[in-house]
């Protein structure tokens, strides 16, 4: 009799977490399974900001998933899925094809620019390694520029979007500055690094006070917020914004936009029903009408008990990687009853730089040094649970003060 077989799309948070929990769950003989990726890393998109600032190098960032998944029991594919044909049940890659049973979809996110102009063409996103490492290179090569050319803009750094990316990310730039200005020889007033946000706060969501310590702290340290100020166009000059029909141009040789994602258009273009690339999923995490097809991650559209999307954070595609992983261990085995998924929400830390950061946790605020501890504390424990203690210890963040 064939085994079942299990495909995996995608290698980010959810895709890995289902992929290493399946290993543990089921045996070699009980599924085929197989994890597919574009890149030979896995890589964590929620220290893309520090990689994106020079604060950190992109290869403390990614792990080879040859070196964290079971080979014995998981066959890892590197190529690029181009379409999914579910009622086929095959998965298209750029170099082949694979035929699945169970299919698990957790392709990531993509930057949304909402339709305006010239972002694509002229702003720099923190979405991957690549783009996060071709940002750092950017600013450092418009900053060396600056002892030739005397130019104002090429020390002129402009953050579209001040939600969680973009205040890490000015978090993380802002402690670098000191070295970028004595690496350079650069004048420290001729530095101009500017947030602008559409809404009219920082940090949409969180509590009050949490976004006056994380605001007050950015401003301190030289950043200019315009907060709700709208983007109208990007330039190869810099930004074109609006706030009560008046109209600015910021000049700027670094702009970079961190105010919206959206699922993988692959999602849509292989014919699901989706919402900007995500799929609202039914309570055992599967596309509607598709009881052999799951949705995880940045895929995953999930509904809250008060009737709106969760976030895709990180924390809750692990969360539905072991459900996931979970609901096809009782599939396999024809035995057992589908667990529903309930999000278990444990609260969300933004840091503010190595040492700063703010969040809630556990129902709690945390300022300061405390919110950045528990910062570290989590991401080591995402580690943990990828790959136990060695992984922690190889790639985890221990320099906690």
């Amino acid at each position: 009799m064939r085994k079942p077989r299990i495909v995996i799309v995608g290698a980010g948070y959810g895709g890995m977490i289902t992929t290493v929990r399946l290993q543990k769950l089921l045996s070699v003989n009980e599924a085929d399974i197989t994890l597919v990726n574009n890149n030979s890393y896995h890589y964590q998109s929620t220290w893309l900001h520090e990689n994106a600032a020079g604060t950190l190098h992109h290869d403390k960032t990614r792990l080879n998933i040859r070196e964290v998944i079971d080979t014995s029991k998981v066959n890892f594919v590197q190529d690029t899925v181009v379409d999914i044909r579910s009622k086929e049940k095959r998965v298209v890659l750029g170099n082949g094809e694979l035929e699945y049973d169970y299919l698990v979809i957790g392709l990531g996110f993509e930057s949304e620019t909402f339709g305006i102009k010239g972002l694509k063409e002229h702003a720099f996103s923190i979405s991957n390694i690549n783009s996060a490492r071709q940002l750092r290179d950017h600013m450092e090569y418009m900053f060396s520029r600056y002892a030739t050319e005397k130019r104002d803009e090429l020390l002129t750094v402009v953050v579209g979007g001040a939600g969680f990316t973009g205040i890490e990310y000015l978090g993380e730039l802002v402690n670098r500055m000191p070295e970028l200005v004595k690496e350079y020889d650069l004048p420290r007033e001729k530095v101009r690094i500017v947030c602008v946000e559409a809404a009219p706060t920082a940090l949409p969501g969180f509590d009050p006070a949490l976004i006056e310590y994380a605001v007050s702290h950015l401003e301190k340290k030289g950043v200019e917020f315009r907060i709700g100020t709208a983007i109208k166009e990007a330039t190869p000059e810099g930004l074109i914004v609006a706030k009560d029909d008046k109209m600015e141009e910021i000049k700027a040789a670094t702009v970079v936009w961190a105010a919206g994602v959206r699922g993988n258009a692959l999602v849509e273009q292989s014919g699901f029903e989706a919402m900007r690339g995500r799929i609202k999923v039914d309570e055992f995490m599967r596309a509607p009408g598709h009881d052999d097809v799951f949705l995880v991650g940045d895929a995953a559209l999930v509904f809250g008990p008060e009737g709106r999307p969760y976030p895709p954070t990180a924390q809750i595609a692990i969360q539905e990687g072991y459900t996931i992983a979970k609901n096809l261990t009782v599939l396999v085995r024809g035995k057992g009853e589908l667990e529903p998924f309930a999000f278990d929400n444990k609260g969300t830390v933004c840091s503010l730089g190595h040492d700063d950061a703010v969040g809630i946790v556990f129902g709690k605020l945390l300022f300061g040094w405390k919110a950045s501890f528990m910062k570290k504390v989590i991401d080591n424990r995402y580690l943990f649970l990828l790959g136990g203690p060695l992984l922690v210890l190889k790639k985890g963040k221990l320099n906690f003060f």
